[in-house]
């Protein structure tokens, strides 16, 4: 049988579900791959896999998908992994510099800067001094373990989702598991099964990763990430695309 292509992302809030595909018998149904946010859709933009955990804002850039688990990366409320970190208060921000590794956050930062927060303030992508502005009106979005410790490090801290939440009153996806065409559902089911077993095993996951002094694993893991694909968040999957669509 030919193997099922796929892309996950590499970052901690990604970590349950590998390590349900790698303790259940999936493992060896599938050729896994591991990526920042961007590259994983990416691949499935170019048909170099045919799943991938990507940011739901890349699927406007897909021909046909399918949303192929009943599990994501979503959070309820502050997920305390995506952030736009500013030296002023956001609505004093002349300059927001975006993510290089993010789609979705991206796009989420400029819905709340129009919708939310009503200003308009100039996007850097690729700027030279990315997450070091020290110019007092500079703020920047940044996405996973890369913001771990972080929120300590400056006077204004805006959580992405957390902003969402008050901007709709829905829950949040990061990302979701799409496939860029049809897969047999004999697959899906047991691809469905593997990543509930990683789920059940958080306990087990968190005795495996170092601790660290500056970020609580376990609140991310088991309490701020919220990983069921609920009616809610689907219904916020679709809001965010037409908000995106309306930029």
């Amino acid at each position: 049988m030919k193997k099922i292509k796929i892309s996950a992302v590499s970052y901690t809030n990604t970590k349950p579900f590998l390590y349900g595909i790698q303790h259940t018998a999936i493992i060896d149904q599938i050729a896994l791959s591991l990526d920042i946010p961007a590259d994983c859709a990416q691949k499935l933009i170019d048909d170099k896999v045919d799943i991938g955990l990507i940011p739901v804002a890349a699927t406007l850039n897909l021909p046909e998908w399918h949303i192929i688990s009943d599990y994501c990366i979503g959070a309820a409320g502050a997920v305390n992994s995506v952030f736009l970190f500013s030296n002023c208060h956001i609505r004093e921000a002349k300059t927001v510099q975006l993510d290089p590794q993010s789609r979705t956050s991206n796009n989420l930062a400029r819905v709340l800067l129009k919708n939310l927060w009503k200003i308009q303030p100039q996007l850097i992508t690729g700027a030279d001094d990315y997450a070091r502005s020290t110019d007092p009106n500079t703020a920047f979005v940044q996405i996973g373990d890369r913001t771990f410790g972080k929120k300590g490090q400056y006077k204004f801290v805006y959580d992405l989702s957390e902003e969402w939440r008050k901007l709709t009153g829905l829950p949040f996806v990061f990302a979701a598991w799409i496939a860029n065409k049809p897969i047999p559902k004999e697959f899906t089911d047991a691809f469905n099964q593997s990543l509930k077993y990683g789920l059940n095993h958080r306990a087990e996951l968190l005795k495996e990763l170092p601790v660290r002094a500056d970020f609580d694993l376990e609140d991310y893991l088991m309490h701020k990430l919220d990983f069921n694909l609920s009616e809610d968040k689907k219904k916020a999957m679709y809001l965010f695309l037409d908000y995106i669509k309306a930029l």
